[in-house]
């Protein structure tokens, strides 16, 4: 009976053995970058909507008196995990990025002509989202006449990314362009335009809704009161981010080759 069973397990780990492939030593990076970078965007785009459609309607229900007992206990623990997920997210996305779907396509480019910079192209890809950010956080700390209405800032933060999106697409298919042949794959198309709206999500952020929110969590905790401005801000740049999030994931998914959005390549 003993080595009639012992023979079962044999035969089940030769099965297993046609089926399985053990990963390459690169392999487990590739792997490995891309689980990371998934369950950190699962563990902050969750908490992104946690905020938005769920804390955000119960925060208009509860009193003064209840949100000193709840929101440090409810709020910071939440927060921790948002805007660390958050980093996570786009330090694992720009290392897989850089390293399995740039790199390639300035390979084949540099095949051609040895004249691409893939270092040049990630600083100015990085400096649009930069910039394009700065004009967004200009706009919400000193320019609070278009704050008061969310359909107004909407349309002008739908204008910022349309403009940020289209000088990027310019940027990398004009950099990975020689001698009239494109070389932009669809993959670095979408990644680059979706991984820079996950850039400004992230100095949103960390620039205005965990510096606003931490202030006004500091002021139940018996801090200084917050400037009544504080709390308008860091609404909009989450709801900023909310909006943002689904174009973003959009283009995540298509540079898969679901829909091969930017010339089917």
């Amino acid at each position: 009976m003993l080595i009639e069973s012992t023979s079962h397990i044999g035969f089940g780990l030769a099965m297993l053995d046609s089926v399985f492939k053990a990963p390459s030593p690169e392999e487990i990076s590739h792997i490995a970058m891309r689980w990371l970078h998934f369950v950190a965007g699962i563990t902050w785009i969750g908490l992104l909507y946690f905020f938005n459609l769920v804390n955000v309607p119960l925060q208009k229900k509860l009193d003064a008196e209840t949100k000193k007992k709840v929101n440090p206990d409810l709020l910071l623990p939440a927060l921790w995990y948002f805007r660390w997920g958050a980093l996570l997210t786009v330090i694992a996305g720009f290392g897989y990025y850089v390293m399995y779907i740039l790199k390639p396509d300035v390979r084949l480019a540099n095949a051609t002509s040895k004249n691409v910079s893939g270092w040049i192209l990630l600083i100015v890809w990085m400096l649009i989202p930069i910039v394009t950010f700065l004009v967004e956080f200009l706009i919400i700390k000193k320019v609070s006449a278009l704050i008061k209405d969310g359909r107004v800032f909407a349309i002008v933060a739908l204008i910022l990314s349309v403009i940020m999106s289209v000088v990027i697409l310019k940027w990398l298919d004009s950099g990975l362009t020689v001698h009239g042949q494109h070389f932009a794959s669809n993959k670095t198309l979408s990644i680059g335009v979706g991984g820079a709206l996950g850039l400004i999500m992230l100095l949103n952020v960390w620039g205005i809704i965990w510096p606003n929110n931490k202030r006004m969590i500091g002021a139940l905790q018996g801090g200084p009161p917050p400037a009544p401005e504080l709390a308008r801000q860091a609404f909009v740049a989450s709801r900023t981010n909310a909006w943002l999030s689904l174009p973003m994931l959009l283009f995540m998914a298509a540079s898969h080759g679901d829909w091969l959005i930017f010339a089917g390549k």
